[in-house]
């Protein structure tokens, strides 16, 4: 085992500084080629899997709020669903920030949307406890919807205590 890969074993952050000077010296033939490798593509997944993880929260926050926030507002005046409005915020702003730092994912949205959604369906029936047949078995918003700050999918329950 080389220094550099018996580094990436023992000394995480010593390792990626140690390529980093490489690098910039371009003394390529030295770099541990096999765990940078490993590193680039797990960066990807990562990336991946935080899409696929606000994506499931918010289209289950938006699922939520169409087929369960009209019933609880009719039975208790003061619910106005301003918990599951804060979360659908969060994570419209946390998924923008995600798509500046990585414009690349904008290309997976669609499949990254339809893989969520039975996961976001799941949620929404265990949070809800509504019949999981109650939801719509393909995701119900577009991408335009689902990355729009004003959009909150239904009706407003009547008494118009959800200003957007």
């Amino acid at each position: 085992m080389t220094h550099l890969a018996n580094l990436y074993e023992t000394d995480y952050a010593q390792w990626a500084q140690r390529n980093a000077e490489l690098l910039r010296a371009r003394r390529f033939e030295e770099f541990d080629i096999e765990h940078l490798l490993e590193e680039l593509s797990d960066l990807s997944k990562s990336d991946r899997r935080e899409l696929h993880s606000r994506l499931l929260a918010l289209i289950a926050h938006l699922l939520k709020w169409q087929y369960q926030l009209p019933t609880l507002a009719e039975r208790w005046r003061e619910f106005d669903g301003s918990s599951w409005r804060a979360t659908i915020v969060e994570q419209h702003e946390q998924l923008a920030d995600l798509l500046r730092e990585s414009p690349g994912l904008k290309t997976t949205l669609r499949a990254a949307i339809a893989a969520a959604h039975p996961g976001a369906v799941r949620l929404a029936h265990k949070e809800t406890r509504l019949p999981v047949d109650r939801f719509p078995a393909a995701c119900p918003y577009s991408s335009a919807q689902i990355f729009d700050d004003d959009f909150y999918p239904g009706e407003a329950p009547s008494g118009g205590q959800h200003s957007r």
